[in-house]
This record gives C-alpha cells, sequence and structure tokens, in this order.
C-alpha cells in the first residue's frame, strides 16, 4: 500500500511569523522562479514585509512582477494588494550581482587604499566574475546582508537550477579554503621575503612548486596571484565568520528550505536529492511542492471510456460537431493519463520519503507574467 503523504501547507509556512527565511531550491525548469514570487507575493497579500532574491540568471522573476530589470538592490514591487493598509504587507525583488557584491565587502572591510588595489587585481576580477563557487558564496553573503539589515520579516530565495542549487551549502566553506588555503600562503610567501634575495632564500622549499604553477598560470598571473593576498591579508578570516554566521542562519528554526519540483521522472529524482542532502545536513525542510500537476474537472470519465466515445462517434457519419466532440474526447483521455502518470511518480517519492509533507500546485493554462498570474498560482497553496 502507498504511503499517503502529509499536507504540506504553504499558508500555514507563510503565516507563520516565526517563519524568516524560505529558501526555494530544485532542479531547473521545474517552475521554481515563478513558484518563489508567488509566494512572496502572496506573503505580500497576507501582511508579510518580503524581499525576494534571486540567483537565477534567467531574468523570468522581474518579468513576472512586471519590473523591467532586477539588479542587486532590492526593488518595491507595485500593485501588492493591501499594501497601503495600516497591516499592509509589501514586496521587494533583487537579482543577484555576484560581482557587485564582492565588491561591497572589499569597499566594506578595507581602507580605501586597499579597496581599490584589490578591485583593480586582475587576479581579484577574475575571481569575483567567475571563479567556481563565487556565485554561491556571494548568495549565502547577499542573504547574510539582508537578515542582517532586518528591514523585511521574510526573505525568499530562489537558488540556481539544477544540483548547483545546494552548492551554497558548501561553497562558502570551498571558497573559505581557497581564500585561507595553504597554496595562495605559499604562493606570496616569497614576496613577503622581499625580492630577489627572498626568491632565492626560498628556491628550495617554494621553487619547485611556484616553477610548476609558473608554468601553468604564466608568471604575470602569479604576481597579480601574490598582489591581491597580500591586499586581502587582512579580510580573509571575515570571510569565513560571515560564511559560518550565514550557514547557522540556515540552520535555524526559522528557515524553511521547500524543495521544488515537476511531476517528471528526473525532477523528482533530483527532490529526492535533494531531500536526503538537507536532512543529511540537519537542515529545516519544509517539504516539497510538485508544480504543474495536471487535473481533469471531469474525472468521472475514465480515459478508457473517453476513447470508447471518441471511437463510438468517429462511425457515425461525419458532422462539426461530431469532430469536435471527438477532438475534445481525446484530448481528456490524454490529459486523464498524464494525471495518473504524474500521480503515479509523486506517489514513488513519498513511498521513497513518508515523512516529507507535499503539496500539489495546478498546471496553469498559460505562462506566468504578471501578478494577477502568480497570484492564481498562490491561491492554490490554501485548502484545496
Amino acid at each position: 500500500m502507498t504511503a499517503k503523504p502529509t499536507a504540506l501547507a504553504i499558508d500555514q509556512l507563510i503565516d507563520d511569523r516565526r517563519t524568516r527565511i524560505i529558501v526555494c531550491c530544485g532542479s531547473g525548469g521545474v517552475g521554481k522562479t515563478t513558484v518563489a514570487a508567488a509566494i512572496g507575493l502572496r506573503a505580500a497579500e497576507r501582511g508579510r514585509h518580503v524581499v525576494v532574491l534571486t540567483v537565477d540568471p534567467a531574468r523570468r522573476l522581474a518579468q513576472s512582477m512586471g519590473l523591467t530589470a532586477l539588479d542587486n538592490t532590492p526593488r518595491l514591487v507595485d500593485g501588492v494588494n493591501g499594501a497601503q493598509e495600516a497591516n499592509g504587507g509589501s514586496m521587494h525583488a533583487m537579482m543577484l550581482d555576484m560581482k557587485r557584491t564582492f565588491d561591497e565587502i572589499v569597499e566594506a572591510h578595507a581602507d580605501p587604499d586597499r579597496a581599490a588595489q584589490i578591485l583593480a587585481n586582475p587576479f581579484y576580477q577574475s575571481l569575483s566574475s567567475s571563479f567556481a563557487g563565487t556565485q554561491e558564496y556571494m548568495a549565502m553573503e547577499k542573504l547574510g546582508q539582508l537578515r542582517r539589515a532586518d528591514e523585511w520579516d521574510l526573505i525568499v530565495v530562489d537558488t540556481p537550477p539544477s544540483r548547483s542549487a545546494l552548492d551554497f551549502l558548501d561553497a562558502p566553506q570551498r571558497l573559505g579554503r581557497f581564500l585561507d588555503g595553504r597554496l595562495l600562503r605559499l604562493l606570496v610567501a616569497p614576496a613577503r621575503f622581499g625580492g630577489k634575495a627572498g626568491l632565492k632564500v626560498l628556491n628550495a622549499g617554494f621553487g619547485m612548486v611556484t616553477g610548476v604553477v609558473t608554468k601553468i598560470i604564466g608568471s604575470q598571473m602569479l604576481k597579480d596571484v601574490q598582489t591581491f593576498v597580500s591586499a586581502m591579508d587582512t579580510m580573509f578570516g571575515g570571510f569565513r565568520e560571515r560564511a559560518e554566521y550565514t550557514y547557522r542562519l540556515l540552520r535555524m528554526p526559522g528557515t524553511a528550505f521547500l524543495v521544488i519540483a515537476a511531476p517528471e521522472h528526473d525532477a523528482l529524482r533530483e527532490a529526492s536529492y535533494f531531500v536526503e542532502r538537507l536532512e543529511r545536513d540537519g537542515m529545516p525542510l519544509a517539504g516539497l511542492a510538485v508544480n504543474r500537476m495536471h487535473r481533469s474537472p471531469t474525472a468521472r470519465l475514465s480515459a478508457e471510456r473517453s476513447v470508447v466515445a471518441a471511437e463510438a462517434l468517429r462511425a457515425m457519419p461525419a458532422s462539426e460537431s461530431s469532430q469536435l466532440a471527438i477532438t475534445a474526447l481525446n484530448l481528456h483521455a490524454e490529459r486523464i493519463r498524464q494525471a495518473a502518470k504524474e500521480r503515479r511518480l509523486t506517489e514513488r517519492f513519498t513511498a521513497a520519503h513518508p515523512l516529507v509533507p507535499v503539496a500539489h500546485i495546478p498546471a496553469q493554462p498559460e505562462d506566468v507574467h504578471d501578478l494577477d498570474g502568480l497570484r492564481m498560482i498562490g491561491t492554490s497553496f490554501g485548502p484545496s
């Protein structure tokens, strides 16, 4: 017998004032960005002061909220119902700019001269723009900044697609290890001993390493790295401290991880990975939201009976009305089969994770591109 899943009440999660952070994660193409925006709007129209942070480069969030663009600064979303009332909520939205966030850290934690030196360093420019793990680290950094600002009582985070959605759990430690790591310390050591004389003294210990690295990355890059590490030396500890703060924040009771999936085999398999990883790391998992579930208002007419009826009509003299009826019956049969397949797939997930609450979000008749579309999704969060 298939286990019956516990219903996930998203409205209850939104209405609980102890919930301060909702992290939406999931594989690509499941509508995660749209669901995150719908959660933000729903919460704002139920009295919360919300900021939605997306690190998805697809920019769908801005379009769905009627904004021409999003950037690294929270922007107020107009058109939130009840925003003018005494106890009305509000909604802001922003899109992570990882380089700008990195620049802000440097500017905030270094004196102006040193900050200018770091920002102009070619190695820093590469690190802040494209180094593996930088985006996830900066997402953690921005989340920590938003939480410390205390301007919003709910932060909704829309994470990158695919398994990198959980990389922000590892990226701060990886980047911290890199910035604090032995390799960088080793590379910068000769510069600290001063010029050629220092290099001669250190050749026995460092010559082989720096020689190999120079062949790989070039002497100019090695010099840039040494200059970068020397300039950043006083800031390294702060990176790790802030990352640890945000990591602790993610494990606190006020945080809820919501895994988003589509009723498809690959998406639900990825959802299982997310659930298992979150449980292993002791992260507060709220549950799974299965987006784009298909239903039929006339499910009492089975797919088999619908096909039989269509065949019977096809055997009769053709007419415009009969052709329309045949098309409708076949579409109904297809929809019923699709809904049954989706139900079976979600039941497999439930069987594997019987304690994970599940919410079903119905498929929308068309792509969501405005606040009304987000509201329509939001209505499915309430009791069905």
